[in-house]
């Protein structure tokens, strides 16, 4: 029998978008999943869109507290029973052979970690920026330059390096998820496929940059513990390969 996937979903307030993403595990060519939802206290009807769907696979939990999307995330990882852990915010999208071709290719080639391409689009799922390209083996040492890993596109094996929590009190808490785990494991491997859509909302707080300079650079002062001056460096690193990254427009 395969090995159980475990799918880690914070939502909030995702109504207009999580039948989308329910549509988009239920279609998966593989089908030995559990899906942990963490609602963190939404005020639309978002709870009520998810109880809909009868498949015990699905196991969501509200939270009583607002806590944010690294504590939601938290909330489902803890409750994570499956080998593999993957990821999926409540308003993107898995092509149906995303979880196949993902385990397939980490059992190939003795992976602890893979990514993969994923296309880059509008609220209405059309493609907006070029593709994200998994071109490069990612470490430690190229992470801390520019977040390649997304959690629409990346897995990781806890049976290889156990679970990675994210840091509560981080607005990038992703990067330093991926920093920590990368601490452990030598190197994440690209599959060179695209099996994901990344909807790039222009209200969401990953697209917000008033603070978000600040918000990286704390990543390198306050989690890796880094000089005022080696944060200072890696921080306009980031900014600097960002600006390349979202400015490769589709056409």
């Amino acid at each position: 029998m395969k090995d159980l996937v475990s799918i880690i979903t914070p939502c909030y307030n995702s109504a207009e978008f999580i039948e989308e993403t329910i549509q988009s595990v239920l279609n998966q060519t593989y089908e030995n999943w559990e899906w942990l939802i963490t609602d963190d206290l939404s005020k639309d009807n978002t709870v009520e869109i998810i109880r809909k769907y009868n498949d015990p696979r699905i196991k969501l939990q509200v939270l009583e507290k607002n806590g944010g999307a690294g504590n939601a995330r938290n909330n489902s990882l803890e409750r994570a029973q499956g080998r593999y852990i993957a990821f999926l915010d409540s308003d993107d999208y898995w092509y149906p052979e995303y979880l196949e071709t993902m385990t397939d290719y980490m059992q190939e080639h003795n992976a602890e970690l893979v990514y993969c391409n994923y296309s880059r689009c509008d609220e209405q799922l059309q493609p907006i920026l070029k593709d994200f390209m998994a071109d490069k083996v990612v470490t430690f040492s190229n992470l801390l330059k520019t977040c390649r890993l997304a959690p629409v596109s990346t897995m990781y094996d806890t049976k290889r390096v156990g679970k990675f929590l994210f840091p509560v009190k981080s607005k990038r808490e992703d990067h330093v998820m991926w920093l920590n785990l990368l601490k452990v494991i030598p190197e994440g491997i690209p599959v060179k496929k695209t099996l994901a859509k990344y909807r790039m909302r222009e209200n969401s707080v990953s697209r917000k940059k008033k603070n978000i300079i600040k918000d990286q650079y704390l990543v390198y002062k306050d989690f890796m513990g880094f000089s005022t001056l080696k944060s200072l460096y890696y921080t306009a690193n980031w900014a600097l390969n960002g600006f390349m990254k979202y400015s490769k427009i589709f056409n």
